[in-house]
């Protein structure tokens, strides 16, 4: 499209006109093209290359006004650092620019209306003509037509696709309310429906059943021990399985420090706590896992459920066991009949009737309140009905009918996982006005059992026999002359010659003076019992032939064992 001088037989003027003619149409058809154009880009890249075609200037650069003022475009154009601060100070409009290297320079001002859209720079080695200037400026003018129409669809592409992020966001905001709605929903029933298991005093039942409801899986209430306290659902083991206590402690401590449910085995598990301590579990039985945030949700809300009912059970056992402890110390102590039966009523048990006392201890174990629970359970398991106390480091109940001694014993020594501990249960008493004599009747049995040979286990008043007449504690001083008048030579000779002329005695008797069976009882010789027996005659100077003799002494024996088989 460059100008020419003129072709043999057509003259300069002629020649020119039509290579004016053609340049202008290949405007028309690049501003078509660049009407085109996807992006500015794409724009000021054609008007650059096109610049060239058009006589002598060449592109030097393009602009692009926007927010942040002018940028060079496009990005891969050479770099021209000599002419961004010329174009700048230009401040929107056209002017010359200096260009190395080059007698001409000039930044055509591209407009959209009276707003500043851009620039094009061009330069020439010399001054263009006027004609060559013109092209120059019409293809500015058709360059800024074609930048403002890709702006125009570029605003239109850009407030379609804020439309569509409009609606896109839109749709996941409702689809977000809606999930609200739901879950919002989903917890106004869970609310309802475990705040209807309390108000209706349907216990801890009433919240498993309620839990099942809510997401069909089987429910597991616990105490913290791991003994079950209800169940909803198919599915329940029988027997139930008691975990062994360590694990389960370890389990416990775990979950509390995560403060949210956990899945152990096939159960997802929720501590009920009240003040930091623990009370019981609640458990989903859940073997495929898939229970998701909505049954957690539920299950984490009944455990706050069971939690208070929990509470509100142990204060009232708590406030049960006051009064029970009260009116038991109140009957050992002695108060009348007509206000001991209703107090008995208003804690729920019947004092009429025959009633024994009883007297625990365990070796090494304080009585402290989880021990008289223990107690307390034990006696329950064996559906012995009772009142229960703490007093002077014992548990004491008040047991109506004839108990079960050695079976509380046993009981008892299963709770606490370990029999070493002593019972003493006293006499009949037909009114609580005779409690305070089958008490001490039940200290002297548990100071009977506690001195003999088997100190662990349990005894009645009954069974005393000979014993009744020695008191808890010691104190009969004719009791203790009768032993040092018929053992006091044998107990002045064991103490000085570190011997066991007593315990032999005693044990000859207790064998019925069978030599053999007293010799095995001793884990000593026949030989060595007769030599020992020789001493008793010798150094008491009594006749073991003698029956008076040998009643006194077995008597003594006993009474000395009784004693504690002190001097």
């Amino acid at each position: 499209m460059t100008t020419t001088s003129g072709t043999t037989g057509r003259s300069p003027r002629t020649s020119w006109g039509r290579e004016h003619l053609a340049n202008l149409y290949s405007l028309f058809v690049l501003s078509m093209i660049m009407n085109d154009a996807p992006d500015e880009s794409d724009v000021l890249t054609r008007a650059l290359t096109a610049v060239g075609t058009l006589g002598p200037c060449r592109a030097e650069a393009a602009y692009l006004t926007l927010d942040n003022g002018l940028t060079r475009t496009p990005a891969d154009w050479p770099h021209t650092p000599h002419l961004d601060a010329q174009v700048r100070r230009l401040g929107g409009r056209g002017g010359p620019v200096t260009v190395p290297d080059r007698e001409w320079g000039w930044s055509l001002a591209l407009r959209s209306t009276a707003d500043a859209i851009g620039h094009l720079v061009v330069s020439a080695p010399s001054q263009p003509t006027d004609d060559e200037y013109f092209l120059v400026q019409v293809l500015a003018q058709q360059t800024a037509a074609a930048l403002t129409q890709a702006m125009a669809r570029r605003t239109e592409r850009d407030r379609a696709q804020r439309l569509r992020q409009l609606s896109d966001d839109r749709a996941v905001t409702n689809a977000r309310l809606t999930t609200s709605v739901s879950e919002l929903e989903h917890q106004r029933s869970v609310h309802e429906m475990l705040s209807d298991a309390s108000a209706n005093d349907d216990g801890v039942q009433g919240i498993a059943e309620a839990l099942h409801r809510l997401t069909g899986y089987p429910v597991a209430i616990e105490d913290r021990f791991g003994n079950l306290r209800a169940w909803a659902g198919p599915g329940r083991p029988d027997p139930y399985p008691k975990p062994e206590a360590t694990p389960h402690e370890e389990l416990l401590q775990d979950a509390a420090r995560r403060q949210r449910p956990v899945r152990v085995a096939e159960q997802v598990i929720a501590l009920a706590q009240h003040r930091g301590e623990v009370l019981g579990t609640v458990a989903l039985i859940d073997p495929e896992a898939g229970s998701g945030e909505e049954e957690r949700f539920a299950l984490d809300y009944a455990s706050t459920a069971l939690a208070l009912e929990l509470a509100h059970l142990r204060n009232l056992a708590e406030v049960e066991l006051r009064l029970r402890r009260e009116l038991v110390d109140d009957l050992i102590t002695g108060t009348d009949d007509a206000s001991a039966y209703a107090r008995a009523a208003a804690v729920g048990h019947d004092l009429h009737g025959p009633h024994y006392l009883a007297a625990v201890q365990w070796t090494g174990r304080p009585a402290d309140d989880t021990f008289v629970q223990a107690v307390g359970r034990s006696a329950a398991g064996l559906r012995m009905r009772s009142l229960l106390a703490r007093l002077s480091g014992m548990a004491v109940l008040v047991l109506q009918g004839r108990p079960q001694a050695k079976a509380l014993h046993e009981a008892v020594g299963r709770e606490l996982g370990s029999p070493t501990g002593s019972i003493g249960v006293g006499g009949r008493c037909d009114t609580p006005s005779e409690i305070p004599r089958s008490f001490q009747e039940a200290l002297r049995a548990l100071e009977v059992r506690q001195r003999s040979q088997s100190p662990h286990g349990a005894t009645t008043f009954d069974e005393l026999g000979l014993y009744r007449i020695l008191g808890p504690g010691g104190g009969y001083r004719e009791v203790e002359q009768f032993v040092r008048e018929w053992l006091g030579p044998l107990l002045d000779y064991d103490a000085a010659h570190h011997s066991e002329l007593v315990q032999t005695l005693s044990q000859y008797f207790e064998c019925g003076g069978n030599y053999d069976a007293t010799a095995a009882a001793l884990a000593i010789h026949r030989s060595t019992l007769r030599y020992r027996l020789q001493r008793i005659r010798e150094v008491s100077g009594s006749d073991l032939g003698d029956v008076d003799s040998r009643l006194n002494l077995h008597v003594a024996t006993r009474v000395w064992k009784v004693l504690g088989g002190r001097p």
